[in-house]
Formats: structure tokens, C-alpha cells, sequence
């Protein structure tokens, strides 16, 4: 393993009622940059994401974060290390300072691209696209490491998607390590230093 692996995936198995779900044999997330997870529908992209922060574990193998059993790590702790976010933006009742629950909310949704005037919004009034931004600022004051994204513009109309990307893309320089699903090989061309195809498992 590298010094710049951030995850790494050995023999890695996940199976459902029907067969296996997702077989990786050997993967590795790289630290730095954006990794896009690409494959067929039906391949086990999201399912893969779900292992990086024990929202699901598989039933063979191991996965790593940095060089140490997931299992190993106290779940909160991964989790906070670890954020993911999915398709659908999803808010909290309350404002959008209420949802952030920090004390200054200002510089967290200028980072995202959000005027701080909407910290006094309520979060169920917040169009899509704001909504998805609001989720990642959301993730963001956790202090992540890691941001988790399962299709996160899939939700959004074309301008609010190119700003999204655009958006991952300066948070994955800005040093976060950034591991997205997608079914846009358009989105895995533009926006990812890093590629991890993720094949149909075998019955």
C-alpha cells in the first residue's frame, strides 16, 4: 500500500438474498484527488461507497482507511471522518444555520457557493440545487476527511449540476479526498484524477 492510499479494498464480497451484491477482488481510493465509481447499473457502486463508512459491512474481506480496519475505528468516529452524501438532498426541520449547527455559519456557505444571507431560511423552502449544496456544507463542518457522494447531482437541473461539479471538483484540490458515484462517463472524464470501474459480480 502506498503512503498516498486512502482505501483500500482486499477480496471484498457482498452478497444479497439473490447472490452476490459486489465482489472486489483488490481496489485502492487514492488520497488525493476525486475518485469517480463507475460500472453498470446493478454493479454495486453505491453499496461500495456504504462500505467506506460502515453503513454497510461486507460479508468477506476487508476494507482499509488509511492502512486500519474500518472495523477497527469507532463507528462515530468513521462516520465523522467519513461523510457521505446521496442523490437526494435531504434537510433538517429548522433553518439552514439549524441544519449547519455551528456558531458561524457564514464562511461554511460561502465555501459552498451560498450567500450567508440564507442561514435564516428555512431548509424545506431551499430550491434543489441549494438544498445539495446546503447537504455538502452540512458534511463539511463535520471536518471530514473523506466526502462519500453517491450520484450527487443525478437530483439536479443542468445549472445547478455544473455548479455542484464544480463545486466537488475545488473541494477534492482543496485537499479533501473526494470518492463519487456516477453514471456520467461524461462526469468521471471531466471532473476525477482517479477511476475505479466497478464490474457486475459473478453468480
Amino acid at each position: 500500500m502506498s503512503d498516498h492510499t486512502r482505501f483500500e479494498l482486499r477480496d471484498v464480497r457482498v452478497d444479497g438474498d439473490d447472490g452476490p451484491i459486489l465482489h472486489v477482488p483488490h481496489a485502492v481510493i487514492e488520497a488525493h484527488g476525486l475518485t469517480a465509481i463507475v460500472g453498470r447499473s446493478g454493479a454495486g457502486k453505491s453499496t461500495l461507497l456504504r462500505l467506506l463508512n460502515r453503513l454497510d459491512d461486507p460479508d468477506a474481506g476487508v476494507v482499509t482507511l488509511d492502512g486500519k480496519d474500518v472495523r477497527d475505528y469507532d463507528v462515530l468516529e468513521l462516520r465523522r471522518r467519513v461523510q457521505l452524501v446521496g442523490q437526494v438532498p435531504v434537510t433538517f426541520p429548522g433553518t439552514v444555520a439549524d441544519n449547519l449547527d455551528v456558531a458561524e455559519p457564514g464562511p461554511l456557505l460561502e465555501r459552498v457557493g451560498l450567500s450567508p444571507a440564507i442561514a435564516g431560511r428555512e431548509a424545506d423552502r431551499l430550491s434543489v440545487g441549494e438544498a445539495q449544496r446546503m447537504c455538502l456544507a452540512r458534511s463539511l463542518a463535520r471536518g471530514p476527511e473523506v466526502l462519500a457522494l453517491d450520484e450527487p447531482t443525478s437530483a439536479l437541473d443542468a445549472t445547478a449540476k455544473e455548479g455542484v461539479e464544480a463545486l466537488i471538483r475545488s473541494l477534492a484540490d482543496d485537499g479533501l479526498t473526494v470518492v463519487m458515484v456516477t453514471h456520467e462517463q461524461r462526469q468521471a472524464d471531466e471532473l476525477a484524477d482517479h477511476v475505479l470501474e466497478v464490474a457486475p459480480s459473478p453468480i
